[in-house]
């Protein structure tokens, strides 16, 4: 199939560059394993777990005969008024797959979703307790919860949130971001220690600006992924916890991308020893192959919604999506979370996330505009000099080097992240870095 056999006229690509696009089109038409057909017959090697989604990688049989199996059985029930038992065995699998008495499962089918969702249950739990005034949320900045209102509100990249101003959460203020450029440009699989406290203006600053009692909830990414997978300091979720729980401040962890083993272990609660009240979901937790996406939600946020005087008929939280707990989508996290499991892929991924950080360390230091190298779990990041003028243009430009080269890498910014399906062998990661470093020269 050749760029003209592509009938591009009626689709409008996310997130992309649409001009530039169809100039130069980029077309998947079958995947295996760790590895892509284009519509050109060319083999990509997925260095993204296609957008941290496929930890598994490509075209795995047992969750594609789950998917089948459930298809002749039971394709699609109501959520509302109802459920289905793959839901419930679903709900299950996780909620004991997460850390302390993160216990319940609230099912929706994105991440977007799913932080919109902690932000509501965040505002009906304070309410239930009788402290409706707690209508304040701290999100954090270069953050990213997707792309609803709510999630936009309380993150932080500005290009999601300079078209929408108007229309976004007016009660919301951000902390201040994680990453120190002049002294923590180089991170290897370490967590960077400061020598101030960057939550002192938490402290000082934010919760004294809008009094604690007004705070809901704080949200943050264990890992700033979509900015770019930076670090935090060392200590500071800790801290974090801390804080929230000295003001009655509700703790909530977006782990659409560090959960379900990008860090070597099932969520980044797990890896930083630190539990939120609500945990959100989604991307690999059906290897990509179906959208799901849930919040975690800590017990005593449940029972208290619980706790109500109204008759039993009565709804006691007026939120859901028609899809909720979709019995495939279901079947396929079920299917996925024992492929993890069985394989041991959790823990290969903190294996070779040790190889891909030496490699990326020892490949791209000290060539032409590289400024920053973090790597920590089965995810690394190189950061490059803008081009003046113009933000963005070397990144993109190294990503479409890549691909011409066989190689699927993320733009972030001026930053290039690789982010491996978690079956990758040293020949991948090999491959993988050899390209970016070659794309890189070519583009000083």
């Amino acid at each position: 199939m050749g760029a003209n056999d592509l009938r591009m006229d009626s689709q409008w690509l996310p997130f992309t560059p649409n001009r530039h696009f169809r100039k130069q089109p980029r077309v998947f038409t079958a995947a295996d394993g760790m590895h892509f057909t284009t519509h050109e017959g060319q083999r990509i090697v997925d260095g993204i777990s296609s957008l941290w989604c496929v930890g598994a990688g490509h075209n795995r049989k047992p969750i594609n005969d789950a998917i089948t199996r459930q298809l002749g059985t039971l394709d699609y029930a109501t959520a509302f008024q109802a459920s289905n038992d793959q839901a419930f065995l679903a709900a299950e699998r996780i909620a004991q797959l997460a850390p302390g008495d993160l216990s319940k499962v609230l099912f929706c089918n994105s991440g977007s979703e799913a932080a919109d969702t902690s932000l509501k249950l965040a505002l009906a739990y304070h309410r239930a307790r009788g402290e409706g005034h707690r209508t304040v949320f701290i999100g954090r900045e270069r953050g990213y919860h997707g792309v609803g209102f709510g999630g936009m509100s309380v993150g932080g990249i500005p290009a999601n949130r300079k078209a929408f101003g108007t229309a976004l959460l007016p009660r919301v203020d951000h902390l201040r971001f994680i990453h120190d450029p002049v002294r923590h440009a180089y991170i290897h699989h370490q967590e960077p220690v400061w020598d101030e406290d960057p939550l002192l203006e938490l402290e000082q600053r934010i919760l004294p600006l809008h009094d604690p009692s007004n705070v809901a909830a704080v949200i943050v990414e264990p890992i700033a992924g979509s900015a770019g997978w930076y670090i935090p300091p060392k200590g500071y979720l800790q801290r974090l916890r801390e804080i929230c729980d000295r003001h009655g401040i509700l703790l909530i962890f977006d782990e659409v991308i560090t959960g379900f083993g990008r860090l070597g272990v099932p969520f980044g609660a797990d890896f930083y020893g630190v539990v939120p009240d609500m945990l959100n979901f989604a991307k690999c937790v059906t290897n990509g192959v179906i959208p799901l996406g849930g919040v975690i939600v800590r017990e005593k946020l449940y029972e208290q919604l619980m706790a109500t005087d109204a008759p039993e008929h009565v709804i006691e939280f007026f939120h859901g999506y028609t899809y909720s707990g979709h019995p495939v989508a279901c079947a396929a996290a079920v299917a996925t979370l024992d492929l993890y499991r069985d394989e041991g892929l959790f823990e290969r991924a903190g294996t070779m996330g040790r190889v891909l950080g030496d490699a990326f360390h020892g490949t791209f230091k000290g060539l032409p505009n590289v400024i920053g190298i973090r790597s920590l779990g089965l995810a690394a990041a190189v950061e490059l000099a803008p081009i003046a003028g113009k933000p963005g243009k070397r990144a993109y430009d190294i990503f479409l080097d890549c691909w011409q080269h066989g190689s699927l890498v993320r733009p972030a910014g001026d930053t290039v992240v690789i982010a491996p399906p978690y079956i990758v062998e040293r020949a991948h990661i090999d491959q993988l870095v050899n390209t970016l470093a070659d794309a890189i020269r070519r583009h000083a």
